[in-house]
């Protein structure tokens, strides 16, 4: 349900990327743009349409903005086609090597040039850098709230009441505008226009360009740029593209002991993992590094926090861990400081997770939200904290909840934010290189940071593992009071998975939408034999057959299992771009022809049931499970 009791003035803010598929890399390691298809950002596609419907419902006004070179006005082009008002174009040289921060300084210029707006909608990342940090950089520079990843919303005057979709978590809340929304995939059909011939008849009066001078001193692009992009690598990743023949026997000895020569039938776990290193004396006097800690997250805290040792022995400081709830003792797993995060606006015996907005069922494993401080009023504590302490580095889990705090920290301080990364090392002089993965993982790049506090996202599940040292202290023990400012309220979180076993699979199984979930029960057999996860497409958890944490894609995640086996899906880009970093990967569909068999390894045509019945047991025989 829309119904506002104004007329709403609405801002999108949407983002031209180039097509994956015609991505191609210069001499320079820079993207070649010149000949690639561009087009509108799929998660933008949303924002424009569900932000033209929120306008319209109130007779209001809709206006796209846009940040790029010449090309990008395709983008308003488009959104005015689809029915939204006007465009903004913010198109200047100057605005070359905008990172996040820049990005979102410009972003907040223009809309504070043509607001006020009641609503800012903006997709929930690009699915060409995967960040997600330009939605909360931009709702921390307007001083407004901001409600992530929306997936059902209505709103009643001013007040929204929302479903939010964060990773295997659902987060019921509610709102008063004005507010920064990102939208999720599945919030509405998007706007799709795909034809140039059309967007060439759009009045071109209806979309105003802005220079970077008009929007103030700066600076701007690059030399606002907290961050800086090193060498940048194309991942090519080579497949062996081998198809079965013979009886289904035959294709499946011939599929197991190919498997066996690459040896991803038996885990190669290798020496036991090394013990966090120890403190230096005094650690907990220096910080050099600080990890957010987010609620039930425990195994990826402990790895940040095995990481975040290693740097700060290099850095010659200490770790400090710092979030809500912190009841375990950390000092083990490397944390020098422990520093609980407490809500001065919500009383700690304080209970809402019984309240409900009355939308969709309620899934099981709620938790209590009424001690937590919420990301904004997290993220404000910790920027207060660390403008007193100086780490060199701030850490976060690449998640909804870390994207947002460590957005707004980044926000706040000006610091630079390397998204999802999957790689940290010291580089001399307190500097820190975060390696990040982009385009789905085609490209891996070298990421620096110039401000004074750098910070990283990281993807859990690939950093290296330690073991908890029990020679280590306890960690000192302290607490931070939230400023309590958020006007999110949230009303209820629960999570219908658990995202960190995908993240951490050895062996996937990957479920299209040809294998009827009749016969789930038989692949949960298989599953189990061989001790595999499951993940889907999105086509699969559109269907709501798996949960939408299970989804492998442009649009979900990126796994690298040891082994990927898929099973009824027919191979689309969109889905195996997810799996590319996967060691070995056998394909199995009944269609000779299907797409899947240019990403495969071993590829066996056949019905999934009953090859299955054939090469599950036989993988087991040879060490699996």
């Amino acid at each position: 349900m829309i119904a506002p009791d104004r007329p709403l003035r609405v801002a999108v803010l949407a983002k031209q990327i180039p097509v994956f598929e015609d991505m191609v890399l210069g001499p320079d390691g820079r993207m070649v743009r010149d000949g690639i298809d561009l087009h509108m950002n799929d998660y933008c596609r949303r924002a424009v349409a569900k932000g033209t419907e929120m306008a319209r419902a109130g007779g209001g006004e809709v206006i796209v903005f846009t940040l790029g070179p010449p090309s990008a006005e395709n983008v308003c082009r488009e959104a005015i086609l689809y029915g939204v008002d006007g465009g903004v174009h913010i198109c200047d040289p100057a605005f070359a090597g905008s990172d996040t921060w820049a990005t979102a300084k410009a972003l907040v210029a223009a809309l504070e040039r043509f607001g006020p707006f009641d609503l800012v909608m903006v997709g929930r990342n690009s699915v060409d850098a995967d960040t997600g940090q330009v939605p909360p950089q931009v709702a921390e520079l307007l001083g407004l709230p901001l409600a992530a990843g929306v997936r059902y919303l209505s709103l009643r005057g001013d007040r929204l009441e929302l479903r939010l979709e964060h990773d295997d978590e659902w987060v019921d809340c509610a709102v008063e505008l004005p507010a920064v929304l990102s939208c999720a995939e599945r919030l509405c059909d998007p706007c799709k226009i795909k034809d140039p011939v059309a967007w060439s008849t759009v009045d071109g009066s209806a979309i105003q360009t802005v220079s970077a001078v008009e929007l103030g001193p700066g600076p701007w692009g690059q030399a606002a740029s907290p961050t800086s992009v090193g060498p940048v690598r194309m991942i090519d990743v080579e497949r062996g593209r081998r198809m079965m023949t013979g009886t289904l026997v035959e294709q499946v000895d011939a599929a197991v002991a190919a498997m066996v020569e690459r040896g991803v039938l038996t885990a190669d776990r290798g020496p036991d993992p090394d013990p966090v290193p120890t403190s230096l004396p005094a650690a907990s006097d220096t910080i050099a590094v600080a990890v957010l800690v987010e609620p039930e997250r425990g195994h990826l805290t402990r790895e940040l926090l095995g990481a975040a040792a290693r740097l700060a022995k290099e850095f010659g400081g200490g770790v400090a861990a710092l979030g809500t709830g912190l009841s375990e003792e950390l000092g083990p797993w490397g944390a020098d400081q422990q520093i609980h995060i407490s809500s001065r606006s919500v009383p700690a015996q304080e209970d809402t997770a019984a309240r409900s907005t009355g939308s969709a069922a309620l899934i099981p494993r709620s938790r209590a939200v009424g001690d937590d401080p919420v990301e904004e009023d997290v993220a404000a504590a910790v920027s207060a904290w660390a403008v007193d302490t100086q780490p060199q580095v701030v850490l976060a889990p690449g998640t909804a909840w870390g994207r947002e705090v460590a957005s707004r920290i980044a926000a706040a301080l000006g610091a630079g934010l390397t998204g999802d990364a999957v790689g940290l090392r010291a580089a001399g002089d307190g500097r820190m290189i975060a390696s990040k993965p982009a385009f789905g993982g085609w490209l891996v790049a070298e990421i620096g940071c110039s401000s004074p506090i750098q910070m990283a996202t990281v993807r859990p599940g690939v950093l290296p593992r330690y073991q908890s040292n029990p020679h280590r202290p306890p960690a000192r023990r302290a607490s931070l009071v939230s400023p309590g400012r958020s006007r999110l309220e949230i009303i209820r979180r629960y999570r219908d998975d658990d995202s960190d076993e995908l993240a951490n699979a050895s062996v996937v199984i990957g479920v299209g939408q040809g294998v009827d979930p009749a016969g789930y029960p038989e692949l949960e057999k298989h599953r189990a034999a061989i001790g595999a996860t499951l993940c889907a497409t999105r086509k699969v958890t559109d269907y709501g057959w798996m949960p939408r944490a299970r989804q492998v894609g442009i649009t979900g995640h990126s796994i690298s299992p040891r082994l990927y086996i898929a099973i009824g899906t027919s191979g689309k880009f969109n889905h195996t771009v997810g799996v590319r970093n996967a060691g070995m990967v056998v394909g199995i569909n009944p269609d000779p022809d299907a797409p899947l068999w240019d990403v495969v390894d071993i590829g066996i045509v056949g019905d999934w049931a009953e090859v299955f019945d054939a090469l599950i047991p036989r993988m087991v025989e040879a060490g699996l499970g």
